[in-house]
């Protein structure tokens, strides 16, 4: 990610693939992050909040290893280690547009690629 985040300063244009999925442990927020500022811990990628309006945008990776369980204290972010970012971002954006949310669903991934001619 750091590689990825060094690359598009030279080239905005870039569009990797997402390196990590981050998910909230009990709810419905998904982060598709495929670059990282290690200077000030900023990631950027597709964020999905779990309302309907997935976005490209910078989240603070400080603040997702900050959210904790009320109770429990037990970190509510979780890495997802079978996540295999296959296409570039700008169809995981497609995808997640038509269908209000991230989604992994080849059929769908594929389809977003397809509009998009990648």
């Amino acid at each position: 990610m750091i590689h990825n985040a060094q690359e598009v300063q030279s080239d905005l244009a870039k569009d990797h693939a997402p390196v990590v999925k981050l998910h909230s442990k009990y709810g419905k927020a998904i982060w598709l992050l495929s670059e990282l500022d290690a200077t000030n811990n900023i990631a950027f990628g597709l964020c999905d909040l779990g309302q309907g309006k997935p976005e490209l945008s910078y989240v603070s990776i400080t603040d997702l290893e900050s959210i904790k369980h009320a109770r429990l204290r037990v970190p509510m972010v979780e890495i997802d280690p079978a996540f295999d970012g296959k296409y570039p971002m700008s169809v995981y954006l497609e995808a997640a547009k038509a269908n209000k949310r991230v989604t992994e669903d080849e059929a769908l991934l594929r389809e977003a690629a397809l509009k998009l001619s990648i």
